[in-house]
């Protein structure tokens, strides 16, 4: 029971994606993502190996489409995968086997791919897409957070019966560097989207902070420095609210 989105900023070239679920500690299995080179994701019976070979292939050139008939062939539980695959140009390939469970699909949209299992309809997957493209001009990783958002006030997991807890997220967001640019991430917590929110946004607020301290160490003030300004500057908004 899952529902992710993997998108790209055509305007930066940033590649993404943002994913929550049942399951826990979903953060920690998103090793397909390399900058300048692009995204592997697979769930619902995911072969881990599968995301990092994607990877390796996206960069020897092969196209998303190529790579997926490639899964397919080598695997013969290829049935029980999720998986969808964009370069660093915005092509994409997306599979959903048939034996995934609850309702399963994927939906490819602009510079987009939803997809998702154990879900209470194609509704979350419409939601997550019109979440990633509400604001385009916005940073990719407000885009994945919306997307989340998006596919959870549709319905998220679960069926006609019953609702199953998003309890673990995660975004992730490279950009041109061999690191994640973003990388933030709730590993348990019974409203794990609206926590992915909250970790989002405090992060950002330190983004600036971080980079500027490897920049300029000799100018870098303490981090607890930093957080009483954090903190002044949060006092003197409410103040005034």
């Amino acid at each position: 029971m899952t529902y992710s989105i993997i998108g790209r900023c055509a305007r930066t070239g940033r590649l993404g994606l943002g994913i929550t679920t049942f399951s826990l500690a979903v953060g920690g299995r998103c090793e397909g993502i390399l900058a300048n080179v692009g995204i592997c994701k697979t769930q619902a019976f995911p072969n881990r190996t599968n995301d990092p070979l994607g990877i390796k292939l996206l960069a020897e050139g092969y196209l998303p489409s190529r790579i997926m008939e490639m899964f397919a062939d080598n695997d013969s539980e290829h049935d029980y995968r999720q998986i969808a695959i964009m370069d660093r140009e915005g092509r994409v390939a997306a599979h959903t086997g048939s034996g995934t469970r609850g309702w399963s699909g994927h939906e490819i949209g602009a510079d987009c791919v939803a997809f998702g299992n154990g879900l209470v309809g194609p509704q979350v997957l419409s939601g997550l897409i019109a979440g990633f493209t509400a604001k385009p001009g916005e940073a990719l990783e407000y885009r994945l957070m919306r997307a989340l958002e998006g596919g959870r006030d549709a319905g998220g997991q679960g069926d006609a019966q019953s609702h199953r807890p998003e309890r673990s997220a995660a975004i992730k967001v490279v950009d041109r560097l061999d690191y994640p640019d973003i990388d933030v991430r709730v590993d348990v917590h019974p409203t794990a989207v609206e926590e992915l929110r909250r970790v989002l946004e405090e992060f950002k607020l330190y983004e600036q902070f971080y980079r500027e301290r490897g920049r300029n160490p000799s100018k870098a003030i303490p981090q607890d420095a930093f957080v009483a300004q954090l903190q002044a500057r949060r006092a003197a908004l409410s103040s005034r609210a």
